[in-house]
């Protein structure tokens, strides 16, 4: 394939802190782009810092001044980065492969000034692809930026992988390939299920679904990013080869799988005011106040009224818990509810899915699944392509691991 002047496919390779967690591992990658180099491929490689590296950086910043200015936060923590890109570029070098590192405000990658949690607002991608038609592999700096007055900007969690994706939306290129420690997307976490199965395929639209509901496998970020630039993603691991998992558009043409996979969310906690009086605003009564409180709210379950009066439940992060109960308290004194409870200890498990769309009883084969093994639902939400339970947290392995066997998530499954 060709594409202005560049032999063969056009890849960016994206390679996190564990992979370049120490010298050793980082001639093991420089080994692995030299191996994709040789196959005659273009390759733009994004780096992150050495694992842990940006916590140590930001807590000597935060030793300083907890509440320190955003701007030299940035201007330290992105110093990581600046190590693994030139430690990269030396060992490339060393087994005869031009290399030069690029920070983020090199390239330039352009962001606005929202410090330690910038957006990528434009990519100059023309030093990258004249390095790539001179035989050069660009290692450049994940997770960093150049704001609108020339500052040094961070991209906050998970930023390495974003920068990942939107150069190859910028470079046009082929693939953009996330190196981790997993060797893909699994049906579940592997942890919990053994018989968890690596997935050769999955949407953008399934893979953002499980981010957003536990799975850590890829930032929500990046998974956006990349369905809105229609950047072909694979999640492959730096220490096992294999061919990892391919995150594309949906395509109508393949057999779908009915579940492609199940999320857990432990951060999980619920609120519930019993005995609110059943009027028209009373939902933007009690979450207006905890909204305001900057508590981001998850699943809302109201009951139909009896007596005049109702039960709202829902849930919050963990975090939150105690926070929110404090405020929900308040709220119901004002509101004359009839009392306030709280759980911490429930977990969220989910079913996704494309192929929900085209098959009926899913919830059902669910719920009835999850009741057979003596499972109490608390909760229920859903949506096109999603299937959400809050359960009792000791309850999580056992649920998670009888929808896999009720599914057949073991095994291939057909449309």
């Amino acid at each position: 394939m060709d594409k202005d002047g560049i032999a063969m496919a056009l890849i960016v390779q994206k390679y996190g802190g564990t992979s370049m967690g120490s010298i050793e591992r980082i001639e093991h990658v420089a080994r692995k782009v030299a191996s994709w180099k040789q196959q005659g491929h273009a390759l733009v490689v994004v780096v992150s810092a050495m694992s842990g590296e940006t916590d140590r950086l930001l807590k000597l910043a935060k030793s300083i001044d907890p509440r320190g200015n955003g701007r030299e936060f940035d201007q330290i923590a992105a110093t990581g980065e600046q190590v693994t890109i030139g430690l990269l570029a030396l060992a490339l070098q060393k087994l005869g492969v031009p290399s030069r590192s690029y920070t983020g405000w090199q390239v330039p990658i352009h962001t606005d000034d929202a410090y330690m949690k910038a957006r990528i607002q434009k990519i100059e991608p023309e030093r990258l692809l004249a390095d790539c038609k001179a035989g050069i592999v660009p290692v450049v700096a994940g997770f960093q930026g150049l704001g609108p007055d020339g500052s040094v900007t961070t991209l906050g969690r998970g930023g390495s992988d974003t920068t990942g994706v939107a150069l190859a939306a910028a470079l046009k290129a082929d693939e953009c390939q996330i190196y981790t420690d997993v060797d893909g997307v699994y049906t579940t976490d592997p942890r919990v299920e053994p018989k968890a199965r690596r997935l050769d395929k999955i949407t953008f639209e399934e893979m953002l679904e499980l981010a957003s509901l536990g799975s850590k496998v890829l930032q929500i970020r990046s998974v956006e990013f990349a369905g809105k630039y229609k950047v072909p993603l694979r999640v492959l691991s730096t220490f096992v080869e294999g061919p990892g998992t391919l995150i594309t558009l949906e395509d109508t043409q393949m057999e779908e799988p009915l579940i492609s996979g199940i999320a857990f969310n432990r951060d999980e906690a619920q609120i519930t005011i019993t005995g609110v009086p059943d009027r028209p605003g009373i939902a933007a009564a009690i979450l207006g106040p905890v909204g305001d409180a900057n508590i981001e709210v998850d699943m809302i379950v109201q009951n139909v009224g009896g007596d005049g009066h109702t039960d709202f439940t829902f849930t919050v992060h963990r975090n939150d818990y105690e926070r929110t109960l404090e405020l929900t308290r308040r709220i119901a004194a004002e509101l004359a509810a009839k009392g306030v409870s709280g759980a911490a200890d429930i977990v969220k498990v989910s079913l996704v899915g494309v192929g929900m769309r085209s098959h009926a009883g899913v919830a059902s084969k669910m719920f009835k699944s999850l009741a057979a093994a003596g499972i109490n639902i608390r909760m229920i939400s859903t949506s096109e392509i999603k299937i959400s339970v809050v359960v009792d947290e000791m309850y999580l392995e056992l649920a998670v691991r009888t929808l896999h066997k009720a599914f057949g998530l073991e095994e291939r499954q057909a449309a």
